[in-house]
């Protein structure tokens, strides 16, 4: 804070000799309001002023519609091109067959069972499976040889999923940049955060940093990791890349390396032999008269985690694009006050 008066009073003396010198160029105000005015925008959130922040929260995501609507008019070829790609894929998507490769995958998996063997004639395979004529020998089929099956479409189902990822994380590190500028007042403070990480205080400060500093020391590593291992944690991982400017390529190569080839292989090994065994058996059974289970306490806990996540950042997300008009209305009252 010390510092903070040092600069205050520096850029006040240099203000000072600029307009003594006929040449006042410097908008910036009293770092006393200038603080004072933060501190009013961080009070606008749901939990303190919840109408104000809805009514903030619209007017700001309007704005933004309507400059996105601008941009995408000036680029209109490269969004009908874009379009046109789209439509193609979807025609190509439906005509093949193949709505969903989970279900294909799981189909392929359980006529191998049944089978006893992976020579499915073509045609009609994918569409329908017909077990060879010559019987398999019992036990022969392993995990590595139904990989071998369906590796191409398992690839590709994976690097959809790491493509699903992109629109939150964009979303996200929009809305975490959202009306700031590189020489903002709240990009010193958060360096200042950084600077003395001990001193925090408050829990949220302790998490942002703590999520700062695994980002910083692991990076593309960290990431590729958490893609690599069955988790439902990781479909926040868009979101939370974004929510703290982890840069694209890191994420997005991580992402599509470890969810397109390293979890692929992994859901496929030894520890889920029990469980491809257990769903073919279900598979077996109508709804009405499945296999009883236990219920699945772990999975229970997992769901609820993920849906306090969503709305942790959701709630983020509204307070701050509220916080965003907030400083807008900031700018053009300083802007009134100039021209007067």
């Amino acid at each position: 804070m010390a510092e903070n008066g040092t600069d205050c009073d520096q850029r006040r003396i240099g203000m000072i000799k600029e307009q003594h010198n006929g040449n006042f160029t410097d908008p910036s105000l009293p770092c006393e309001r200038k603080r004072r005015d933060r501190e009013e925008r961080q009070n606008i959130v749901l939990w303190r002023q919840p109408l104000i922040t809805l009514q903030y929260f619209f007017l700001e995501t309007l704005i933004n519609l309507k400059e996105w609507t601008i941009k995408l008019w000036h680029r209109r070829s490269i969004v009908v091109s874009f379009l046109l790609l789209l439509a193609v894929l979807t025609a190509a998507y439906y005509i093949e067959g193949t709505h969903q490769q989970g279900p294909h995958i799981a189909s392929v998996t359980l006529a191998a069972y049944e089978c006893n063997s992976v020579n499915f004639p073509e045609p009609p395979y994918p569409d329908q499976i017909i077990c060879p004529d010559e019987e398999g020998i019992e036990g022969s089929i392993s995990l590595w040889t139904i990989i071998s099956k369906v590796r191409l479409e398992a690839c590709m189902w994976g690097a959809g999923t790491a493509i699903g990822e992109l629109p939150p994380y964009f979303m996200a590190r929009a809305a975490r940049l959202s009306g700031a500028e590189p020489d903002d007042e709240e990009y010193q403070e958060f360096e200042e955060m950084l600077e003395h990480a001990e001193a925090a205080q408050d829990f949220a400060s302790r998490a942002k940093l703590a999520v700062q500093n695994l980002v910083q020391k692991v990076g593309f590593f960290g990431i590729l990791a958490c893609a690599s291992i069955p988790n439902p944690l990781f479909d926040l991982a868009g979101i939370t890349c974004g929510h703290f400017l982890v840069p694209f390529w890191t994420f997005f190569g991580a992402t599509l390396i470890g969810k397109a080839i390293i979890k692929m292989h992994i859901q496929a090994k030894k520890p889920f032999q029990e469980y491809l065994e257990a769903q073919r058996i279900k598979l077996h059974h109508k709804s009405d008269n499945g296999v009883p289970q236990g219920e699945n306490w772990l999975s229970w806990m997992f769901e609820k985690l993920v849906i306090v996540m969503v709305c942790y950042f959701i709630l983020s997300i509204i307070n701050s694009m509220a916080q965003s008009y907030a400083k807008r209305l900031q700018q053009k009252t300083y802007s009134e006050e100039k021209t007067k």
